[in-house]
């Protein structure tokens, strides 16, 4: 993984001190709410409902033990001893007491972590594919290309105080869409052209939230070389452009849909005739230094995978695990697996200091000291040898990490809604958990087959409703909490808006609607056919007479 040039130090540790004398004056009375308002949030940190909320960058969900261990040490010293994975592969701190905010930076430097931008008007933190570098469906390993976007876009003066905040995602299989490109700001499609050459197809104005809309390509092929020039083009149109005047119109994909795809790109276009082959063009030696920063850990050629159909057969939870967790690795004789935070019981993406610690141990003893954050709020181990699975497996269900529901309905996207966040309309977590043990039998969900169920509790849409086959949205009426359920969203390769299935549901019969939905799933599904494919052959109809009558 990339690790810190003396540059890159020296500019952390300066914000830290900066943002430990701006806090030092905030507290003296020295800098009023609103002026401290922006400071803050440049350094990830939010008001909540009862406590300030820390947003800690773990860009494109790459860690390591190390880091870990620090995350652990700074949830038992300075919050109540939980993390909370997050849907951009960054990590959240629930209850920091604001004037020990300097400190957690200042321990995370140490680490090379930070907050920066993870918060505000500006770029936020660059994601992509979980499996990034093993997944042996990319065409390359998109981390570099990742790592060129932060450092590029990290305290860029001219996209510090965007119309809105503004994210960024790179993916590199080609067929598939694991980084969900099209619902981003902008969505960046590694590509090679008949020559062989590397290049990407740009994407602009995705986006969920108040407004839900998939991007449109504005840049059909952009080679290596422009890559920053054109990103910057992106963001010069929608920085002159973009409305400043109302928040909920704020968002690029506001202006693109505004403008039209052609406009946009045409502007775009503009743009970059004279930003090409200017300063930020990259060359072959600077791609190189940071793709060196990303060479394979040293794998061993001689994995034992003798004993492996012979644990598999004898031991269904084992095998059970191992098909829904772990996958193919690009490395013979390895496998990626999946730690499933979203045991029955537990609130999707939580994780205590005492875990944090184990998972970095076991990362150390199995995967090579890293571990990823993916987007569905779990984490991974990315180059397992086959012959420690079985015994991987046996301390991950020792630590509550192998519920083998990777992909299923109880593996559900539910951001953190009224029992923390301020902006929340309803609550998440308990709805999440009531489904959970409604559905705790294993057998039933793998017999459902793969279905996304998000859950978020305002329009923001931190938990993507919009992007699960199965979405449910609190909103609040006259002081009550409701949910709006939505059906046939998709945050695949075929990145799609879920349409809403009509009025909204009193928190105690939530539960109840989404057993009746899986239930008309079943009586109308063929032979093997999952669940967003049955709605789409179906359609919405059936699921509205089937639940209202």
């Amino acid at each position: 993984m990339y690790v810190y040039q003396e540059h890159d130090q020296q500019l952390l540790n300066e914000r830290v001190a900066q943002y430990r004398d701006q806090t030092r004056r905030y507290l003296a009375g020295e800098l009023s709410e609103d002026e401290f308002l922006a400071l803050r949030l440049q350094n990830g940190l939010y008001i909540q409902r009862y406590a300030p909320m820390l947003r800690i960058a773990v860009p494109y969900g790459l860690l390591s033990s190390r880091q870990l261990r620090r995350l652990a040490h700074i949830s038992r010293t300075y919050d109540k001893g939980f993390a909370h994975v997050s849907t951009r592969q960054n990590v959240q701190m629930n209850w920091p007491a604001l004037e020990d905010v300097p400190d957690i930076l200042a321990e995370l430097a140490d680490v090379q972590m930070h907050a920066i931008q993870t918060s505000g008007n500006c770029i936020r933190n660059t994601t992509t594919d979980e499996y990034a570098g093993v997944n042996p469906k990319e065409i390359e390993d998109p981390r570099p290309w990742c790592e060129i976007i932060r450092q590029w876009s990290t305290f860029n003066p001219e996209f510090a105080y965007l119309p809105r905040k503004f994210k960024i995602a790179v993916n590199a299989v080609p067929d598939e869409d694991p980084a969900i490109i099209g619902v981003h700001d902008i969505g960046v499609q590694l590509v090679h052209n008949d020559a062989g050459e590397t290049g990407f197809q740009v994407w602009a104005g995705g986006g969920l939230g108040r407004t839900p809309m998939t991007g449109a390509v504005i840049g059909e092929f952009v080679p290596w070389q422009h890559l920053l020039s054109y990103l910057e083009s992106i963001l010069r149109v929608y920085n002159k452009y973009g409305n400043r005047d109302n928040k909920y119109k704020a968002r690029i994909k506001i202006l693109v849909k505004a403008l039209g795809a052609d406009k946009y790109r045409e502007l775009v276009e503009e743009e970059f005739a004279e930003l090409k082959d200017g300063p930020m063009t990259l060359t072959e030696a600077e791609v190189a230094r940071i793709q060196a920063c990303f060479t394979d850990v040293e794998y061993r050629s001689d994995v034992d995978t003798s004993k492996l159909d012979a644990l598999l057969a004898d031991n269904k939870a084992f095998n059970r695990w191992y098909h829904t967790n772990t996958r193919p690795h690009k490395q013979a004789g390895y496998r990626a697996v999946t730690l499933t935070l979203k045991k029955t019981g537990r609130v999707p993406g939580d994780i205590s200091d005492e875990q944090l610690d184990a998972v970095a141990d076991l990362a150390d003893k199995y995967s090579f000291g890293e571990i990823r954050n993916s987007h569905q709020q779990n984490m991974v181990f990315s180059d397992v040898a086959a012959s420690d699975l079985f015994a991987l497996w046996q301390e991950l269900d020792a630590l509550g990490f192998a519920t083998p529901n990777l992909g299923l309905l109880t593996d559900m996207v539910c951001c953190p809604g009224g029992d923390l966040c301020a902006l929340a309309n309803a609550k998440s977590i308990p709805v999440a958990e009531s489904i959970q043990r409604r559905f705790d039998d294993m057998d039933y969900l793998h017999d459902l087959g793969k279905i996304d169920l998000n859950i978020s509790g305002c329009m923001n849409a931190c938990g993507h409703h919009h992007i699960g086959h199965i979405g449910i949205l609190g909103v609040d009426k006259k002081g009550k909490e409701f949910y709006q359920v939505t059906l046939g969203g998709r945050g695949d390769r075929e990145s799609k808006v879920g349409e809403k299935m009509g009025p909204s549901f009193e928190s105690d019969e939530i539960t109840d609607v989404i057993e009746k939905i899986i239930g008309l799933y079943v009586e109308k599904r063929l032979e093997n056919e999952p669940f967003i494919d049955t709605y789409e052959r179906i359609g919405m109809d059936p699921f509205k007479e089937h639940i209202y009558g």
